[in-house]
């Protein structure tokens, strides 16, 4: 039993100080990203590697998820009379919810594991204590310039979702099941309103903030060795994908 509760005890230390040092972590670099941004140039070459080599899992996600909506959406309004409301469902589904948070979870595969491998092993290869011994700033050189580059490219993304998405939700209902079209458009221009979008564009922000905060925070105190980088990227996925849903529950209910 006093085994037991050593081990106990020294996980919840462990756990505490983990805890202190991700918020540590994520003031500094905020701090970085207010008074020492990088150069535009860092910042234009991690946009291009978040936002835009990103869009075709994007707009290939997005796609089907309207085309999914549009099928589930018909065959369920279609039981109350209401198919001309499906641009409505298929809208408001998008751009308050699925939008944001697929889109998210989409960059988090695709970039925000490769920011956690690319800074882990600048750690294990000791390119971070070389950047230190030269008295130059890691989060301005790494850090900064992707925290901008997520919190810019991911409203934008989630923006071409949405619009995809709507897209796909018309190929489905008016061209495959006969939905007339101005109902379509014109039940959803009447029901989306500013608050809709404003909502789906402040989750995908902060969804940016998450995805850039987890993906460097791991990388940045990967272990040692290969395994060390592989288990720090498998955690970032795992824990970024988890606090995005979290997060997203808890926007929501204030932005109601």
């Amino acid at each position: 039993m006093i085994n037991l509760t050593r081990r106990i005890g020294a996980w919840g230390i462990c756990l505490v100080q983990d805890l202190g040092r991700t918020g540590q972590f994520l003031l500094y670099a905020l701090y970085s990203v207010i008074r020492r941004p990088g150069r535009p140039i860092h910042v234009l070459k991690q946009i291009n590697f978040i936002g835009t080599k990103s869009l075709f899992v994007i707009i290939l996600t997005a796609a089907f998820t309207g085309m999914v909506l549009g099928l589930q959406g018909y065959y369920t309004l279609t039981k109350f009379g209401s198919e001309g409301m499906l641009g409505t469902a298929v809208a408001l589904s998008l751009i308050r919810e699925l939008g944001p948070v697929l889109s998210a979870l989409m960059v988090t595969g695709r970039a925000g594991s490769a920011i956690t491998a690319e800074i882990g092993i600048m750690r294990i290869s000791e390119q971070i204590d070389a950047l230190e011994t030269m008295a130059l700033d890691p989060y301005k050189y790494l850090i900064s310039p992707k925290f901008i580059a997520a919190m810019i490219s991911m409203p934008l993304l989630c923006a071409i979702f949405d619009v995809v998405g709507i897209y796909g939700g018309w190929l489905v209902g008016v061209k495959l099941l006969g939905v007339n079209p101005g109902s379509y458009f014109s039940e959803m221009y009447r029901s989306v309103e500013w608050k809709d979008v404003y909502s789906g564009f402040v989750k995908s922000f902060s969804f940016g903030l998450i995805i850039a905060w987890i993906g460097c925070y791991k990388g940045y105190y990967a272990g040692h060795g290969a395994e060390g980088v592989s288990r720090a990227t498998t955690e970032s996925v795992v824990l970024t994908s988890v606090l995005i849903l979290v997060w997203d529950y808890f926007l929501t209910s204030i932005l109601l």
